[in-house]
């Protein structure tokens, strides 16, 4: 497939069915998330070949703790194992790691890991990638309104926004969803008020090229307005044209 060339700066993802896919092939559910964490790779790969910039996924919701417990430790160990296997990769491809949540609830081992990971790659340029662990969109908000109360600011649009986790990249111009949900479940609920929405039917570890070129196609045939008509927006690009 051919992909416009009008690509979004930042695609936002919520990796979902990982266990499906383990379940359809009656094997165990951290087996899922061990083939996701190979369909990451490969969608971090395509994004930088295809120009996206800023690339942020849901890996870990504040809510997956209410998982099985054996589920939640395989998941937290398969973290500890693709810290110390992805990222001399990602660096040498110029990915910048940024890993967004609440480390209050993480291990001292599992947050000296990620710190230690945003360290080594924080001179790399070509794509930003932000792996939300432990993640949830009002907490996010929650703790943006009480770093601003703990400074003594006003609580404000502009404030909020500067005092979020994801404060140091542009808003998502493209939200998806693998899976087959129909939802964001707490996912940057802030930051996707003027994304566009793209929901997959394929489970995250069956999403491939194929499947991202079509969310991007998709996203390239939208007009986005933010609040003005469709001839204001044709007016604006005429004039860029004779610019």
């Amino acid at each position: 497939m051919t992909v416009s060339t009008v690509v979004p700066h930042h695609v936002a993802i919520v990796m979902d069915g990982n266990g499906r896919w383990a379940t359809k092939r009656f094997l165990p559910r951290l087996a899922g998330h061990k083939q996701g964490v190979e369909s990451l790779r490969r969608c971090v790969r395509a994004c930088i070949q295809r120009g996206v910039r800023v690339l942020t996924v849901f890996a870990f919701s504040s809510e997956n703790w209410n998982r099985p417990a054996e589920e939640v430790s395989g998941l937290m160990s398969l973290l500890a194992m693709a810290l110390g296997r992805e990222v001399p990769s990602l660096s040498a491809e110029g990915v910048r790691l940024h890993f967004v949540g609440d480390r209050q609830g993480l291990s001292e081992k599992v947050a000296a890991g990620l710190a230690q990971a945003e360290q080594s790659t924080a001179h790399n340029e070509r794509l930003v990638l932000n792996v939300c662990f432990n993640y949830g969109g009002r907490w996010d908000i929650a703790q943006a309104a009480a770093s601003l109360v703990a400074r003594g600011e006003p609580i404000t649009e502009a404030g909020l926004n500067g005092a979020m986790a994801l404060a140091h990249v542009p808003d998502p111009d493209l939200f998806i969803r693998t899976g087959g949900e129909y939802r964001i479940s707490n996912f940057l609920l802030w930051q996707s008020a003027y994304a566009e929405f793209f929901f997959s039917p394929s489970l995250w570890p069956d999403f491939d090229e194929a499947a991202l070129d079509a969310a991007l196609q998709d996203y390239a045939s939208r007009e986005r307005r933010f609040g003005q008509t469709s001839a204001q927006i044709q007016q604006v690009a005429a004039s860029q044209v004779r610019a």
